[in-house]
């Protein structure tokens, strides 16, 4: 998978993937990411990417002219003209709010173009130029960058090929619409806190029900939106 990151931070980005499971997708060939500065598809002498909004108000709104000239230049063909498997993405609050179907979708693509916002967000013109908008969550923060660096992050777990083993994947919170059942590990008692007997029984098909039970237990008590009605 090629992912192209638009910023006027990407040094932000330089020592971002060299860590987890980027790293590991990078090394083994099967993620390229590149983050390119806005600042070189700027046409004045101060590099300026943004201005004034008409109309006035506080802030500063960034400017169309070089973010579509350089989603042009980095997908190498007219924005409006994408083929299947490229995606362009516009990271804003507005958008539609990134959970874990939108990463699985995102997954499936070769190539991932993000763009970056900053100030009080980009000329409205510019959504023209894009495939898809997306909100990491319901706040407000400084910039796209962090919004980028998540998306990432997310959408390469589920590259075939970077996590050691498939199942790895089964039971993660919010796959199949649930939390992930509670995880134990040495030593069996800590501060007077136990292990389940369960876990220590060997018995694997109690395992499995106790696990379940649990996952449908914790989803119901912590985040009862994600349960289906039947």
């Amino acid at each position: 998978m090629k992912i192209d990151i638009l910023t006027i931070f990407p040094e932000l980005f330089e020592e971002c993937f060299s860590f987890g499971m980027p790293r590991l997708a990078i090394e083994r060939g099967l993620l390229n990411v590149d983050a390119h500065d806005l600042r070189a598809w700027t046409k004045n002498k101060h590099k300026q990417v943004d201005e004034e909004p008409y109309g006035g108000g506080p802030g500063m709104v960034m400017k169309p002219e070089p973010l579509v000239d350089g989603i042009s230049d980095i997908l190498g063909h007219s924005p409006t003209l994408m083929s299947k498997g490229e995606r362009s993405i516009l990271l804003t609050p507005q958008g539609k709010r990134l959970d874990q179907r939108v990463v699985e979708d995102l997954s499936l693509s070769k190539r991932i173009l993000l763009v970056c916002g900053r100030y009080e967000g980009m000329d409205e013109r510019v959504r023209s130029y894009v495939t898809d908008e997306i909100s990491i969550g319901d706040y407000v923060i400084s910039g796209g960058e962090m919004a980028a660096m998540v998306i990432v992050d997310a959408v390469t777990r589920l590259i075939e090929g970077v996590l050691g083993e498939k199942d790895s994947l089964i039971d993660e919170s919010f796959i199949n619409d649930r939390l992930e059942y509670p995880q134990y590990t040495r030593p069996p008692v800590f501060n007077g806190d136990y292990v389940p007997q369960v876990l220590l029984s060997g018995n694997h098909q109690d395992i499995d029900e106790w696990r379940k039970n649990q996952a449908k237990a914790r989803t119901k008590s912590r985040r009862p939106d994600l349960i289906k009605p039947d």
